[in-house]
């Protein structure tokens, strides 16, 4: 008789909160944690280290799963720490008086870009009134009067004396459009005609050209003094308006550098900008006029406007309510939301464009901090993962546009000077990622030195359930939720040790216990309840799996009609259920599949029927392989295996793959062997080593619930059940209708640790125990087994020898005597 091997009890079938051993009544009685962040010691830990290394090389990458918050923790416990550190510069961009096209980047005291700006627009305001006042007073125009007089007095004593000159030689010094003429008199001081010129004798002609010559000599001298008087008139009148605006200007200008006497690179612009005014003072000489709209602008830009743009102090970025070091959340890294744009404006039909209209990128906004993305985002846009790894390198932000960037137009534009880079990057993604762009790239290697691996569980301690319960308080509090109760608390931790599939693991995928609190509080609500409690954790667990298991009920009713051939009772030789789990997308069950062996006396060994028709994965295959061992291992001490068998996934239409169904396998192969039926009310899983060893696997829970589900449906017989691995009853979470069923009698789990176990418990016989001369006793499972293999391999000993002697015969027939050859 073989031995009785125990149920599991219903205590070992799911971990329960104890409600009273809970210290607090409701979460609003809770304190919020100070620690947002639970469970994640070694992530911290490294974000820590990597933002404590303040070199461009040790940039962060946060690898976990998707629902682990991991946005949400590079959010709050970044910010809170990024707000200990000192708040970085602003940045302007300013016009560049020797290369207009090349703006200059300024770095500016943090907070005091818009002051910046604001006494620019200010100063540059108020010479526009100022000087036009200062130029148009008496005392610049008596100023003015006296340097012109001077220049009217030197001018008009050359003048005089030359036209002195040219009277006493007999000639007649004349002004036209032309300019000075010197013209020969008569004797009565007239302009000599053509006529009087006809009547001088040729000694008379040569003397009046003669003079006329020396006299135009001494008038190229007159001409040369004027406009050395002239030339000396502007320098005067110049260093006069120079003096008159340094006066007006430099008052104005010493309370501007007196403001930013500690920002070196604010005070040697400001010189910039002083001199350039003084180059053009004439600019500002003009008084102000209205503004007129220019023909084909989408915005009027008057001319004198665009004169003065060039002084405008562009903020690109203005830290003045920065708390710490800024922390930017980039949820779109397209290449211009990363790296800033220039943008244009329509101005004549044309596109225009300055240092004014320069935008920044989220680069900018977060340097000197810390700029937090996707990792998948990033990728997906392949110019800015390239650019963003350049700028790294080159640790400098370069605006530039993409067309031009790449070589596919070019344009002219401006060309704004780089901005030094001193950003630490922090991606969030999934570990295959990570290890995908670690291997395939080197410089990402190079430049994310530091992984934060997230973990997806943590161990149920005491203060963690405590922890727990204060994030699900901030939760609440946070998104204007009601507080849950003792039950309600209970309720949502074994939930999540439902996610984890394991009594001793809570989950860390926050995202879906946030869900289910929001959805919770749904059902409160329709309930009036102050507080959310056990029940309406379990109505919004429950509809959660309603809204989503249409596939599930709908292979559950195949399965009811025998459309899905799945039995739960009697016995069956070479017939047993297997498990396993199928994913619909948003939702995960567990569906029995019938799992049927054949075997017959041949030398084919073992063939699967789903692997030769391509419908299995490798998982699987190796899974056969290490059965076809263990067989071995088991049956072929003595002598060799000769046999053909066959195994089959009965009514699988779609890939099966993993091992969890090796054991199966082997029970229905060692059935259709020996001729032993199995019990078809018990269904199974788990994987075999090649020693025999049940091995745990995935999927425990809804493995056992979909077999539960369909018992159920059948009728429960009190003799239905599931074998699992014992390593696997750690993992058991059961719904409280399985563990009733249990605690009533009608449904059995039994934990297998051999597969000699499993066959006793199929089978109801003794699986049998190798003895020392290498056989199985009688009456046993494997002796049956061990028999009827022999069996076969006399069978085929015997046709191969029959086979053989037939074909000699036939040779000898065909080939007549092997001496004479008739």
């Amino acid at each position: 008789m073989p031995k009785q091997f125990p149920e599991l009890s219903v205590n070992k079938l799911r971990a329960q909160i104890d409600e009273s051993l809970l210290p607090f009544e409701t979460t609003a009685s809770l304190e919020s944690l100070e620690k947002k962040v639970v469970g994640q010691d070694r992530a911290i830990d490294a974000i820590k280290f990597g933002m404590g290394m303040k070199t461009l090389d040790y940039n962060i990458f946060i690898a976990g799963p998707s629902k682990a918050g991991l946005t949400y923790m590079a959010k709050t416990f970044i910010e809170d720490q990024a707000k200990k550190e000192p708040t970085p510069p602003d940045w302007c961009y300013v016009y560049n008086f020797k290369e207009q096209d090349k703006p200059l980047s300024l770095r500016v005291t943090a907070g005091r870009g818009k002051q910046l700006k604001k006494d620019m627009n200010e100063f540059i305001q108020t010479l526009q009134a100022k000087i036009p006042e200062v130029f148009d007073s008496d005392d610049y125009r008596s100023k003015e009067s006296e340097v012109h007089q001077g220049f009217e007095k030197q001018r008009r004593e050359v003048i005089d004396e030359l036209s002195q000159q040219a009277k006493d030689e007999g000639f007649i010094l004349q002004f036209s459009q032309v300019g000075m003429v010197i013209i020969p008199a008569n004797e009565e001081g007239e302009p000599m005609t053509q006529e009087d010129l006809r009547h001088l004798s040729d000694e008379e002609k040569t003397a009046l050209r003669e003079k006329s010559d020396a006299l135009h000599e001494k008038m190229k001298e007159a001409i040369k003094r004027i406009r050395e008087a002239e030339n000396e008139f502007k320098e005067k009148h110049t260093k006069l308006d120079n003096e008159i605006a340094l006066f007006v200007v430099g008052q104005l200008m010493d309370n501007i550098e007196e403001k930013y006497k500690d920002d070196e690179h604010v005070l040697d612009y400001l010189k910039m900008v002083q001199e350039d005014i003084l180059e053009n003072i004439e600019d500002f000489k003009k008084k102000p006029e209205a503004q007129q709209p220019q023909p084909g602008a989408a915005f009027p830009i008057p001319a004198r406007e665009t004169t003065f743009r060039k002084y405008d102090v562009n903020v690109l970025i203005d830290n003045s309510e920065t708390e710490g070091a800024p922390v930017v959340i980039e949820s779109n890294p397209a290449y211009p939301n990363l790296f800033g744009s220039i943008e244009r404006q329509a101005w004549f039909g044309a596109l225009f464009t300055d240092h004014t209209m320069i935008k920044p990128g989220s680069l900018h906004k977060a340097n000197g901090g810390y700029l937090v993305m996707k990792a998948l985002d990033l990728l997906k846009w392949y110019i800015s993962y390239e650019a963003m790894k350049r700028a790294l390198r080159d640790r400098e932000i370069k605006i530039e546009d993409i067309g031009e960037l790449y070589g596919l137009f070019s344009t002219r534009t401006i060309r704004p000077a780089p901005i030094p880079l001193n950003v630490k990057i922090i991606l969030t993604g999934d570990p295959y990622i990570y290890q995908l762009l670690y291997t395939y790239d080197d410089r990402f290697q190079k430049l994310f030195k530091v992984k934060a691996h997230m973990d997806d569980q943590m161990e149920r301690k005491d203060e963690a359930i405590v922890d727990c319960a204060r994030m699900m308080s901030s939760f609440c509090k946070d998104h204007g939720l009601r507080h849950l109760d003792k039950s309600g608390v209970a309720r949502v931790l074994e939930y999540s040790m439902e996610l984890t599939e394991n009594q001793e693991k809570l989950t860390l995928e926050l995202g879906n216990i946030s869900d289910l609190l929001k959805e919770a509080n749904y059902f409160s609500s329709l309930d009036n309840s102050e507080f959310i409690q056990r029940k309406h954790v379990e109505e919004a667990i429950r509809k959660r799996i309603y809204r989503s298991n249409l596939i599930e009920e709908r292979i559950k009713e195949y399965i009811e009609k025998d459309i899905f051939w799945v039995e739960t009772e009697g016995e069956k030789v070479g017939q047993v259920n297997g498990l396993s789990v199928l994913m619909a997308g948003d939702h995960v069950f567990g569906k029995p599949n019938r799992i049927t062996a054949t075997v017959s006396v041949g030398r084919e060994g073992m063939v699967s029927i789903d692997r030769e028709s391509k419908m299995s994965g490798s998982t699987h295959t190796k899974g056969l392989m290490i059965l076809t061992n263990l067989l071995k291992e088991r049956f072929a001490q003595k002598y060799p295996i000769s046999l053909t068998a066959s195994l089959c996934f009965e009514q699988s239409y779609g890939m099966v793959d993993g091992d969890s169904a090796s054991s199966t396998e082997f029970y229905v192969l060692v059935s259709a062997i020996s001729k032993v039926p199995i019990r078809q009310g018990i269904a199974v899983t788990g994987s075999v080593s090649q020693k025999g060893e049940i091995q745990p696997i995935g999927g425990v829970n809804y493995k056992i619930e979909g077999f539960f589900d369909i018992c159920k449906h059948k009728g429960l017989t009190g003799s239905q059940g599931v074998m699992i691995p014992s390593k696997n009853v750690r993992n058991l979470m059961l719904k409280q209708e399985v563990i009733d069923a249990v605690k009533e009698g009608k449904f059995h789990i039994w934990p297998v640790t051999t597969v000699e176990e499993g066959i006793e418990i199929l089978t109801g016989m003794e699986a049998g125990k190798i003895q020392e001369d290498g056989t199985y006793p009688e009456g046993t499972v494997f002796r049956k087994v061990a028999d009827r293999l022999q069996e076969i391999t006399e069978i085929v000993k015997e046709f191969g020898k029959g086979s053989e002697n037939g074909k000699k015969k036939e040779e000898e027939s065909e080939g007549g005597c092997p001496h004479c050859g008739v």
